[in-house]
């Protein structure tokens, strides 16, 4: 089997360190559902496909963030449209490999490439089945076929982990990025099934798990979910300016956040 594509360590470097920034400004936290940790601890070195809903734009650099944070060993990989590749090929540095959409020949070539990078050590595969943006509590959209069929041909100490992400707004004037970790698919569980089968069970866990996250979010509980990265707090500009010096003359303590605090 032909190696996975080649990714550019120096420059993923230099872009997390960017990127984290770069979500600090645009969101108030990125913080996951408790108990993630327990699944990055069983999966450990394992093969890994990562497959989530795709709710809006931002998906690709939470995915990126992610895998730098749960899974710092592994090298983040991912499927793009090959037209989009091509016109910023700097992608290719941080892990996206080009596919021709639409095509038996383009789902050949996911194939093949995708069951190289799950193949190899430290590595982990992430992926959006819907196929196009879906709010997240739409359910509806099937997934499409090429995750069940490499599910299938996975090597049997391989995972699939469902991931539901969504992007709320609660107290603050940023918004939450929210995010769960369902609960782990083992291939060598599962040794008989078919690619029909696997769908289905691949589709009931992505779905069990954004029902899971949308009750959380609801409840706009911060105790349970785990701060990941935190963001720019208050309202900012004057107003804060004004709550600081009140703050000040009064002797208490300044906090920016107007609801409760995450998590650490």
């Amino acid at each position: 089997m032909p190696p996975p594509p080649a990714a550019a360590k120096w420059f993923q470097d230099g872009f997390h360190r960017f990127l984290r920034r770069f979500l600090r400004r645009h969101f108030h936290t990125i913080a996951i559902h408790a108990g993630a940790s327990d699944f990055t601890r069983q999966i450990a070195d394992k093969p890994l496909i990562v497959y989530g809903n795709h709710p809006s734009w931002w998906d690709p650099l939470i995915a990126q963030f992610l895998c730098r944070a749960a899974f710092p060993k592994r090298q983040f990989y991912a499927p793009i449209d090959a037209q989009a590749l091509a016109r910023y090929p700097v992608f290719r540095k941080l892990g996206f490999f080009g596919i021709t959409l639409n095509s038996t020949s383009g789902a050949a070539e996911f194939l093949r490439t995708s069951s190289a990078i799950i193949s190899a050590p430290h590595t982990s595969l992430w992926l959006t089945p819907e196929g196009r943006f879906a709010d997240a509590r739409d359910h509806e959209a099937p997934l499409m076929p090429g995750l069940a069929h490499l599910c299938w041909r996975m090597p049997g100490e391989g995972y699939a982990l469902p991931l539901a992400l969504e992007y709320v707004f609660w107290e603050e004037r940023l918004p939450e990025c929210l995010l769960k970790f369902g609960a782990p698919i083992e291939r060598a569980l599962y040794p008989e099934m078919d690619k029909q089968q696997w769908h289905h069970l691949l589709t009931e866990r992505l779905r069990d798990t954004q029902r899971e996250l949308a009750q959380a979010a609801i409840a706009r509980r911060p105790e349970a979910f785990e701060l990941m990265l935190s963001g720019r707090r208050g309202a900012g500009g004057f107003y804060d300016t004004l709550r600081r010096l009140r703050a000040w003359i009064t002797g208490t303590e300044f906090h920016a956040e107007h609801g409760r605090k995450f998590n650490p």
